[in-house]
């Protein structure tokens, strides 16, 4: 299961994504993120689902490999979904009743909107990580910041940090995965039990988890050290952000998409 975590990994391919630049990716990703929350019908999500589909074509990377994103938080979605079913409140027409719990149609409209925002959502958002490496991101987030400089915000600190934490992702899923099977060897049983053994039996996995990201945190702080890194203070870029055609082109497309759910939108309204 840790191995299907796709968020903060790069997928090395030569498609027409993987070349754009990292400010315009993350630019596009904004906006794709405004196009799902626009959405006010299901002929806006299936717009944003064509965009998203189209995307993922073009990048060369393996539908399953934005699909996996998704399971890590599958169990966030069917609980959600569940909550503002059965509780959203009264309204529409009713579906169907058990005890003191009725669902209503309206109440079913709202929990299949909220699970596609969800699930659009997350693997838009896994498509950009998945093409664009944390060096270019932490590029691509300090460029854009840039003009909070003059208000002596650390910027260059910030991208770091943003940049080492998305690195760091797969890094400790890995290391968790490692702790779980030689604790298995070991006899361990993570399986079986209820809530409260499960819990308890985690503990074995977090101490040496801990122990090695903090581990991992002091040796990459003594080779930035040993580097003699000091922060933005004098650094210069050996590879410059230039926008390209391909990037105009993504602007082009995504500003039709949302000029597609605006109209769609006001032609045929909210459905619930």
């Amino acid at each position: 299961m840790l191995k299907d975590v796709t968020f903060g990994q790069y997928y090395p391919a030569e498609s027409f994504v993987h070349k754009m630049d990292s400010r315009a990716k993350i630019l596009l990703t904004i906006a794709y993120i405004t196009c799902i929350f626009l959405v006010k019908n299901f002929y806006g999500f299936l717009l944003c689902g064509s965009f998203l589909m189209f995307t993922i074509l073009i990048s060369n990377v393996p539908i399953k490999s934005v699909l996996r994103s998704i399971k890590g938080i599958l169990f966030l979605i069917i609980f959600t979904a569940i909550i503002n079913l059965f509780f959203y409140g009264s309204g529409g027409t009713l579906l169907f009743k058990l005890w003191f719990i009725k669902v209503y149609d309206t109440a079913a409209i709202f929990t299949a909107f909220m699970a596609l925002r969800l699930f659009l959502l997350v693997m838009g958002t896994s498509l950009m990580t998945l093409t664009t490496t944390p060096v270019a991101l932490t590029d691509g987030i300090e460029s854009l910041l840039k003009p909070l400089n003059y208000v002596k915000f650390p910027v260059h600190e910030l991208a770091l940090i943003m940049s080492i934490a998305l690195r760091f992702i797969p890094t400790l899923m890995d290391e968790t995965d490692r702790i779980i099977r030689a604790q298995k060897a070991r006899g361990a049983d993570f399986e079986t039990g209820g809530l409260i053994k499960r819990a308890k039996a985690l503990v074995p996995i977090l101490i040496p988890l801990l122990v090695s990201a903090f581990r991992r945190a002091e040796e990459l702080g003594d080779a930035m050290d040993a580097r003699c890194y000091s922060g933005a203070k004098g650094r210069t870029k050996y590879k410059k952000l230039k926008y390209g055609i391909r990037d105009f082109i993504g602007m082009i497309i995504i500003a039709i998409v949302i000029a597609g759910i605006i109209i769609i939108n006001i032609k045929l309204g909210k459905i619930i």
